[in-house]
């Protein structure tokens, strides 16, 4: 069985990504905030927090705000925070959350009262590939020997990732049943953010982790982590980690990121959000951060991100049963 977003979404619009290829002079003079709040669901380190910090950096080096103010609120898939972005930003013209396809699987599997649906998209930012790694000092040496774990016991090998029911965690029960074990024998530990999963695995309280690229790639250069696997359809770019599908694995997952605005906002303030975005997303500042951090491109916004997202998590659900984490 094979999951991948792209794919099982490819029909979703993309004509607003190829329309923020350029801005016109007044559009850029429209994009401009006094200033931003950021609010991040879940703590410093992960993902999501270095998304937002990008934003943060591309919109600054190009004039787009003059303040960022940051709020990290972790837990459960985001499911901790977002409550707290919806009732405490509502009707807030300048509020932005960071989310992903994460915070659609922890929705889901933790049956919140609030999710993903109670904000309104403003864009879609990325989409990263995931790898499997282990600490640098494990006798697993190879995606073969952690195979041969899992075929034999899968709850013996306690693998770190995001938070339950996110894109990490899917991943992880998609691997198990394509080597023929039961997605639920899993013994998968659950981390806020990278920085704990990261000191999880490094200090060897979890046998193998999962998560994007990005969150691993200085441990993994530094020799700290051995990566086995990526979950992309190719590649990592200047890497040579193979794919699943390679080692015969028939299983890819990508994770997308992006923003959202609170409920109550009217067209308008939506819209000068979408065109802050559309803004930073054509900067040089931002095309040299997807490059430095492996992201793919994957820009789409306002409606057409809503479709997207709707299927989306038509999809993730569907999975989720399929696997027993819903």
């Amino acid at each position: 069985m094979t999951i991948t977003r792209r794919h099982m979404l490819a029909t979703a619009p993309l004509a607003a990504g190829i329309a923020a290829l350029g801005l016109p002079g007044s559009a850029a003079a429209q994009a401009k905030f006094e200033s931003i709040f950021m609010f991040v669901p879940a703590g410093p380190g992960g993902g999501w927090d270095g998304t937002g910090r990008a934003i943060e950096q591309a919109a600054r080096a190009a004039g787009l705000v003059g303040n960022f103010q940051f709020e990290n609120v972790g837990g459960a898939g985001g499911m901790v925070g977002l409550p707290r972005f919806v009732n405490q930003r509502r009707n807030q013209a300048n509020a932005l959350l960071v989310g992903g396809s994460v915070m659609v699987g922890a929705g889901i599997t933790n049956k919140s009262p609030v999710t993903i649906s109670s904000v309104q998209p403003v864009a879609r930012l990325t989409e990263e590939a995931g790898v499997i790694v282990v600490p640098g000092n494990s006798d697993l040496k190879s995606w073969a020997d952690l195979a041969a774990r899992f075929r034999a016991n899968p709850g013996a090998v306690a693998v770190g990732g995001g938070s339950a029911g996110g894109t990490d965690h899917i991943a992880l029960g998609l691997i198990l049943k394509a080597l023929g074990r039961n997605p639920r024998e899993a013994s998968y530990v659950a981390f806020a953010g990278g920085g704990p999963a990261n000191a999880a695995i490094l200090g060897g309280q979890v046998g193998a982790g999962i998560s994007g690229y990005s969150e691993f790639a200085e441990q993994i250069k530094a020799g700290r982590m051995r990566a086995l696997a990526t979950t992309g359809e190719k590649r990592i770019p200047g890497t040579d980690i193979p794919t699943l599908k390679e080692l015969g694995v028939d299983v890819t997952a990508a994770n997308w990121r992006g923003v959202f605005c609170g409920p109550g906002l009217n067209a308008a303030q939506r819209q000068a959000l979408i065109d802050f975005m559309t803004a930073v997303h054509a900067t040089p500042q931002w095309k040299e951060i997807l490059t430095t951090r492996a992201w793919d491109d994957a820009f789409l916004t306002g409606d057409a991100f809503g479709t997207y997202l709707r299927q989306d998590i038509t999809a993730t659900e569907g999975v989720l049963k399929d696997l027993g984490l819903a």
